[in-house]
């Protein structure tokens, strides 16, 4: 593609070079570059990648996008120079990738929690109703059934807009992404075309990025504020920011609910470990999902599967067959007749949701075990609160590493326990091996009683001082159970 066709898309410019020249790729990571590409430099949180613009040549850029042209430059390389390559980058990789937005409909879905979920089961659903789909989520990218294995929620402009572009090369109909805040304040999804946006609810999480709350608020709405006419925007009714989010919104608004008059109404009826009894707009329907965070998530996917134009009772009939996703709310049974419930609740909010959900069921008839870390250079308000939260839905607490990154866990640890007063102390145990903090549970658990492993869900890793180790909290609990 000409290099004159790409800047076109991304605004005002200035050029050092003929833009007549031919790119072959486009790169973000001038280790990735090849001879032929564009070299975009951005100024991250981690690295400035105009520090890395003489490699990014050596290794054969013929073009560098930049905001600063360099002291020195090169004959024969063309530059163009951007006010903010942030926001240029997401326009040029969606024009190299052939605009695949254009081609597809693009689902994306917001908020602290649920993401996963709901764009994982709007996947599943519209591939039982015989469309190829694909799916970008925390758990693993697919283009209709092939795996990609994913390292972000939402990936960089680049990444993401090649997935696209794959999609929709793969006859891909459908596209549903989670759209996390750091996305959205990066820029990530510049130049996408949505044809609808879902919120889900907003607690407090990623304050070590956003700083406070009403900034994290803000990229969440953000979202919803660049949907175009076309789209619809589905939020949350019973969320205190629900209605916020959309408030400025160009797209079609629709609401779903638990408590109060909304475009998808729903109920739970019935519940269970096996699953519940849903009414959803005056109809019944059986689900093999837990609580009624799970019961916000399927009337999220109800609704946008309705705006997307599929039929109330074609809706209903795949809700009844879709299965939970992985390391959200997966239960295993114990020979002695105990259950551990697997869960990737890693913010105060999820845990009280999960923690609802069990007691929902129990009804008083057995004990509650929680399993509970926090993750290391991330949001440290929230660990006192996470430790507070758990002790007082929990019998007992077992307080032990996730992933400690490139903290002590001990540190960590400590930083959950300052949150505890005296006789909430009494509840908790601190044991830094995740697996013998697991294996603890297990030994204090008796028939009727409910673990709760909390923090990593489907994670099969601990990050460790950069190095990621094998570990799989449902592996841990199978050999428990076996031995």
């Amino acid at each position: 593609m000409l290099l004159k066709e790409l800047l076109q898309t991304a605004g005002k410019y200035e050029i050092s070079g003929s833009d007549e020249i031919e790119i072959n790729g486009i790169e973000i990571d001038s280790r990735k570059i090849k001879d032929g590409n564009a070299f975009i430099a951005i100024r991250g949180t981690q690295a400035d990648g105009h520090d890395y613009i003489s490699k990014a040549i050596e290794l054969g850029a013929k073009a560098i996008i930049c905001e600063k042209l360099p002291e020195t430059t090169i004959e024969g390389i063309t530059y163009a120079i951007f006010s903010d390559t942030e926001d240029a980058v997401g326009k040029i990789a969606t024009t190299f990738y052939g605009n695949p937005t254009e081609k597809l409909d693009l689902v994306g879905v917001t908020g602290t929690n649920g993401k996963t979920t709901i764009a994982t089961l709007l996947y599943n659903m519209f591939r039982a109703f015989g469309y190829k789909a694909g799916l970008i989520s925390t758990v693993c990218n697919y283009i209709d059934g092939e795996a990609i294995p994913t390292e972000h929620t939402t990936p960089d402009p680049i990444t993401l807009n090649q997935l696209l572009g794959k999609m929709a090369d793969e006859g891909c109909k459908y596209a549903f992404m989670e759209v996390s805040s750091h996305s959205v304040a990066q820029k990530r999804i510049g130049g996408l075309k949505f044809a609808g946006g879902i919120f889900t609810n907003l607690t407090r999480d990623h304050l070590d990025y956003h700083k406070t709350v009403e900034n994290y608020l803000k990229a969440k709405k953000a979202f919803f504020d660049g949907l175009p006419k076309t789209a619809f925007a589905l939020t949350n009714a019973d969320d205190k920011n629900g209605m916020v989010m959309v408030q400025n919104t160009k797209a079609k608004v629709a609401t779903y609910s638990l408590r109060t008059m909304a475009d998808f109404k729903g109920k739970v009826l019935e519940d269970g470990f096996e699953g519940m009894l849903l009414d959803i707009n005056n109809t019944e329907v059986n689900v093999q999902f837990i609580g009624r965070f799970n019961a916000y998530n399927l009337l999220a996917v109800y609704g946008a599967a309705s705006l997307l134009g599929k039929k109330p009772e074609d809706i209903l009939l795949q809700l009844s067959t879709l299965k939970p996703v992985s390391g959200r709310f997966d239960s295993l049974r114990s020979p002695e007749g105990y259950t551990a419930i697997v869960d990737y609740a890693h913010t105060p909010d999820a845990l009280t949701n999960v923690l609802d959900a069990i007691h929902d069921v129990l009804k008083g008839r057995g004990k509650v075990i929680t399993v509970v870390g926090a993750g290391g250079n991330r949001d440290k308000g929230k660990r006192p609160i996470m430790a507070k939260e758990s002790v007082r839905q929990s019998d007992k607490v077992i307080i032990t590493s996730d992933n400690p990154r490139f903290e002590e866990p001990q540190d960590i640890i400590n930083d959950m326990l300052a949150g505890l007063n005296k006789d909430e102390m009494k509840k908790v145990v601190a044991i830094t091996d995740r697996k013998e903090a697991i294996r603890t549970a297990c030994m204090m658990a008796s028939q009727g009683d409910v673990i709760l492993i909390a923090g990593k869900g489907h994670e099969n890793y601990q990050d460790i001082k950069g190095v990621k180790y094998h570990f799989d909290d449902k592996e841990i609990v199978r050999d428990i159970f076996s031995n």
